[in-house]
């Protein structure tokens, strides 16, 4: 088959899915790959803001790449965000200082417990060796629902991640030690295998807390990073880095990138 053939064949749905965890109707946009073949078991990559999907090109990007050969055949399915995302987005095991993220725990089992069976009966999804990605506080909720169930996923994504996460502000004796995720780590046994994608831009905020000249975001990130390699996962075996030159903070920075992760996690979903 040609590859205008190919991608003519693709096809998108959105549909709602209720939540008893979430108490409310989650919309979730599903790109199934061409040819989708109901008698076969397909790879999955989950993504938080599936409403920004046409700001990445998410769906246009994966058909390409599907078609050229590029990726596997795969389901991707993007997870609509709702008014109360700076809520349902977060590290499950607690808010951050502010009250932020206290329904982080209900979207996690929303994905573990209603989404993930719903997919897999109804379009023939793995159920395990899953990737997960999100961008920003969507970022930062993939990277703590891969690390807290390894025996669910394969690998995370995490473009522009909101690493900073944590339990004290900045002026009530805030310290390093403070950022969730990076704890999450560090207490963690580490060892499964996992894999992780990493994305900032520098010019992806001006803040820079320590005045070191690096700024936070790409500190936070490099400093997780670090925390993984203390838990022994190795730098271009189980961990990729892509740092942007004048990458933003936006969908059009994220789009640029999501072909270089697309490719890297195809090589990774479906394992275990």
């Amino acid at each position: 088959m040609n590859h205008a053939a190919a991608l003519s064949k693709t096809k998108a749905v959105t549909i709602s899915l209720p939540s008893a965890y979430l108490a409310r109707e989650v919309l979730v946009t599903i790109s199934l790959p061409f040819l989708f073949d109901a008698t076969r078991t397909y790879p999955l990559m989950l993504f938080n803001d599936g409403q920004d999907f046409g700001a990445l090109r998410m769906l246009e990007t994966s058909w390409e790449l599907q078609a050229s050969g590029k990726i596997i055949p795969c389901v991707i399915a993007g997870i609509h965000a709702s008014d109360a995302r700076i809520y349902e987005y977060g590290t499950a095991c607690r808010p951050d200082y502010a009250g932020r993220g206290d329904k982080a725990g209900h979207t996690a089992s929303f994905v573990l417990e209603e989404l993930l069976p719903y997919l897999a009966r109804h379009y023939h999804t793995v159920t395990s060796g899953i990737t997960y990605a999100g961008c920003s506080l969507g970022g930062l909720m993939a990277l703590d629902t891969v690390w807290n169930h390894p025996g669910v996923f394969s690998s995370a994504g995490v473009f522009s991640g909101s690493l900073w996460w944590r339990q004290k502000a900045l002026d009530e004796g805030y310290s390093e030690s403070d950022r969730i995720m990076h704890q999450q780590i560090r207490d963690g046994e580490g060892g499964a295998p996992l894999s992780f994608w990493f994305q900032c831009g520098t010019w992806d905020e001006y803040d820079d807390r320590d005045g070191d000249g690096v700024i936070d975001s790409i500190q936070d990130t490099l400093e997780c990073i670090a925390e993984l390699e203390r838990k022994g996962y190795l730098w271009g075996r189980d961990i990729c880095y892509v740092e942007l030159q004048e990458g933003l903070h936006n969908p059009e920075t994220w789009a640029k990138v999501l072909p270089d992760f697309l490719e890297w996690a195809s090589g990774r979903i479906g394992k275990v």
